[in-house]
């Protein structure tokens, strides 16, 4: 399918959604935000995938919103714009697999926010993070208030949104807003590195992970480990846990399946 502002690939059980918009440094506009919204819907269908990368083509990962469509709002359209982000941003989190943000060159606005919708970031030492909203006299507009306290805390997240200051790569990794840190040369085969050793576990067990650890930002401690359990006990069902577990102890490789 063809999808505007963005190309979508699958191989080897690995997808790939890259930005496409180099000319306007791959700015989010409506049609970009409802593409991406539906490419993500599609890839969620495939029960194949076992993980996603984004990135962005050019020397951006996204640059921000796309002011030219954003000076024309009038209140009642900036709300649909946000929420519609907000929708697509949470769907991407939403998705039963790991998602990697292969994060290029530059991360602004709501290219940071896409960033930390997904479950982890591996940056160039090119890229660079920032929230620069209130500098156009606005503010982050698809979750970004949450997602970045949730991740670096409250007053690094406040410092990084009222000062508008940008960071670099290595900056981002002491904050804990990246993970791995590569030169660009290395950046999509790291990343690709990174999704195939989640694509070589356990399916169901990989799912899993990531559904109580993305719950966790918002349940009681008490309450997630019961979750925890339940889940755990879960996948004793599968025959994929019997199948890694005989595997251990056979000193092999296990053969998933799934």
């Amino acid at each position: 399918m063809e999808y505007h502002g963005l190309k979508v690939e699958v191989k080897d059980k690995i997808a790939l959604i890259t930005l496409s918009r180099p000319e306007a440094l791959n700015a989010l506009n409506l049609e970009v935000i409802s593409s991406f919204n539906l490419a993500v819907k599609e890839l969620s269908q495939n029960k194949d995938i076992r993980a996603l990368i984004i990135t962005g083509a050019g020397k951006a990962f996204i640059a921000g919103a796309d002011i030219k469509e954003l000076s024309k709002m009038k209140p009642d359209a900036a709300y649909t714009f946000s929420r519609k982000g907000q929708q697509a941003f949470d769907r991407l989190e939403q998705m039963d697999i790991p998602v990697i943000a292969a994060v290029n060159g530059f991360a602004l606005g709501g290219g940071c926010e896409l960033a930390m919708a997904c479950d982890m970031r591996i940056a160039s030492t090119t890229a660079k993070f920032g929230m620069p909203e209130v500098t156009l006299g606005l503010m982050p507009g698809f979750a970004g208030t949450q997602r970045l306290t949730r991740l670096v805390g409250y007053s690094n997240a406040m410092y990084l949104m009222t000062t508008a200051e940008t960071v670099t790569a290595e900056e981002a990794l002491r904050l804990g807003l990246v993970q791995i840190v590569v030169e660009p040369h290395q950046l999509m085969e790291i990343s690709f590195e990174v999704a195939g050793k989640i694509a070589s576990n356990g399916k169901y067990a990989v799912k899993s992970v990531k559904e109580l650890a993305r719950k966790s930002t918002y349940t009681a401690m008490e309450f997630g480990s019961e979750l925890e359990s339940e889940a755990f006990a879960g996948l004793f069902d599968r025959p994929e846990a019997d199948e890694g577990m005989q595997a251990f102890m056979e000193k092999r490789k296990p053969q998933w399946k799934s």
